[in-house]
């Protein structure tokens, strides 16, 4: 187990989220990020997450850019050291799982985050990834990784509905708003309507405030929310999650950071870790994947 950085404080939660994260079963667990609607801060969130998750987790943790767009993505969220992208990736295919290879091609984050940056340039030789091809990064990458998060598209398209049935841990991302959260509403309604209830029912709905307040409307309907998926964390205003500048989650206000303790602890609470993970701390709730 890692030591846990003083800025996220003891307490039971937190050891337990430590000796969890420490503790996970081989295989990479993945987390896939989406929402209903776009500009709601999913790219945001995977990098603040996966930030908090490589502290605690003791092997390397990749954060991948699945927004098949030239534009916007992980790119701004973390310091470039090499030009590499997604789309080097692609053309590297099962050499990734070589001599280091994807270790070369991922930035590096302030709490040692991996991020595979989206790919920026439409040209001849270089564009986004297509499906097909990101499916075969993503294969490669789980054989290197101890845990992925991926940074998808918003839930409107097959390719985005059938990667969040195959993730361990659904996260979906709201706005702080009336709209927002009735948009992911029916988006759980949606999945289960077409027989993906699985979705829902593993899914941990992140709702970013987007102003210091949020409006008594938007917490009765939270409320629903809570009801239709298996957790949901509000995350509080934060300016250092509104610039466009790498990502420390140390560095964000104290209601921040224990809002993303809360939502590391959700994910990690439903993947699958060793029995012995709690051998010492106590009996910590069981998810019945242990």
């Amino acid at each position: 187990m890692r030591e846990i950085p003083r800025e996220f404080g003891a307490g039971r939660r937190v050891e337990t989220l430590w000796w969890r994260a420490a503790s996970l079963r081989s295989g990479c667990p993945l987390v896939c990020v989406s929402s209903a609607d776009g500009g709601v801060g999913r790219s945001v969130l995977t990098v603040g997450l996966g930030g908090l998750l490589a502290l605690a987790v003791p092997d390397p943790v990749v954060a991948v850019d699945v927004t098949l767009r030239a534009w916007g993505g992980l790119e701004h969220r973390v310091a470039r050291r090499t030009s590499s992208t997604v789309w080097d990736a692609v053309a590297a295919d099962a050499g990734l799982t070589e001599n280091g290879a994807a270790e070369r091609l991922t930035q590096v984050g302030p709490t040692g985050l991996r991020v595979l940056v989206g790919e920026s340039k439409l040209t001849a030789q270089r564009r986004p990834p297509t499906w097909p091809e990101m499916f075969g990064v993503i294969g490669h990458l789980r054989s290197v990784y101890r845990l992925a998060l991926l940074d998808l598209p918003t839930a409107d398209s097959t390719s985005t509905w059938r990667a969040l049935g195959w993730s361990t841990v659904p996260v979906l991302v709201s706005r702080a708003t009336v709209d927002g959260v009735q948009h992911t509403l029916r988006l759980l309604a949606h999945m289960r309507g077409a027989g993906l209830a699985h979705v829902p029912d593993r899914a941990v709905v992140v709702v970013m405030a987007t102003s210091p307040s949020v409006a008594r409307e938007v917490r009765a309907v939270e409320q629903l929310a809570r009801q239709e998926a298996a957790e949901l964390v509000r995350v509080p205003y934060d300016p250092g999650l509104a610039r466009a500048d790498p990502l420390d989650p140390r560095a964000l206000s104290k209601a921040t950071r224990s809002a993303l303790t809360e939502v590391a602890a959700a994910v990690i609470d439903r993947c699958p870790v060793e029995p012995a993970a709690f051998s010492g701390t106590g009996s910590p709730d069981s998810n019945g994947e242990d």
